[in-house]
């Protein structure tokens, strides 16, 4: 509850308790003048700005209180038998006491939260440390970089696989997991330990070109795309032929898990003579 001093217009707050203690008279606080506290008691203040509370005009009959909230219970009057008086209830019907029975209005009812309640929320959540708040986005970021990590590995997967260091690390992982590494081609690692041609011996105007190969690289290569490539006695080049690898190996399975590293392997190969013009040959690997 709120009043007014009236001589310098000071609000003051004050309760139940004060206004019974003093029967409505106080004294300002700010320029030591004496009123009636009663005269502008109200329980909420006007919207700001305003200078002077309303006036309670005084009512030509006093108010009528019908809202009863306690009333004690009458004491039972006394028999007097034999010089004492012993309390007896009066006989009758039992009548039940609703007199004990508090009634609340909705407004004075107790809030589902007390502001203290929601300032104690706000205080502990400002409290908690940042750690607490942020791990969420601390986790989709590293989630994140991981997916963003993965996606660069698989873009540049041959280059880390030829490479010596990164390379051997993900053929032993794969080695411990039971993965397989797809294969990567590095024709340069490659090396043609023996080469021969000759004369097929059972298909005419045909020739038989053998060739040593062994991989040199650190890591299982597919089989290479073979370029032989005849010349003549002017090292002129009168013919050429690319060989895929399923030209010259008839095993898939052979086929499907490529040249080992360190392995060698001797291929057999089949092509049309020429004729006396090609005195020269030369084997490369694509």
């Amino acid at each position: 509850m709120y009043t007014q001093c009236p001589e310098c217009l000071s609000v003051f707050s004050l309760d139940a308790q004060t206004l019974a203690r003093a029967h409505g008279y106080v004294v300002c606080g700010h320029c030591q003048a004496g009123f009636d506290s009663l005269a502008t008691l109200v329980e909420q203040l006007p919207p700001e700005p305003f200078a002077e509370l309303p006036v309670n005009e005084p009512s030509l009959e006093p108010p009528l209180l019908d809202l009863v909230v306690y009333r004690p219970r009458p004491e039972p009057p006394a028999v007097v038998v034999a010089d004492e008086a012993v309390p007896t209830a009066m006989p009758g019907p039992a009548v039940e006491d609703f007199s004990q029975l508090v009634f609340a209005p909705r407004f004075a009812r107790k809030p589902l939260t007390r502001p203290s309640e929601r300032a104690a929320r706000r205080e502990r959540r400002r409290l908690r440390p940042s750690g607490e708040r942020h791990w969420p986005w601390v986790v989709a970021c590293l989630l994140l970089a991981l997916l963003l990590a993965m996606q660069l590995a698989w873009a540049k997967r041959d280059e880390l696989i030829r490479d010596a260091t990164v390379g051997g690390w993900l053929r032993g992982s794969c080695a411990m997991l039971g993965c397989e590494l797809p294969l990567v081609a590095a024709p340069q690692r490659l090396r043609l330990l023996a080469s021969n041609v000759q004369a097929h011996p059972s298909v005419a105007g045909a020739l038989m070109i053998s060739a040593s190969v062994r991989n040199d690289a650190i890591f299982t290569q597919p089989w290479p795309v073979l370029t032989i490539t005849l010349s003549n006695a002017q090292g002129q080049r009168i013919a050429m032929r690319r060989l895929q690898p399923a030209e010259y190996l008839d095993d898939a399975a052979v086929l499907r898990h490529g040249l080992a590293p360190g392995g060698s392997a001797v291929l057999l190969l089949e092509v049309e003579d020429p004729g006396d013009k090609a005195v020269a040959f030369e084997i490369g690997f694509e």
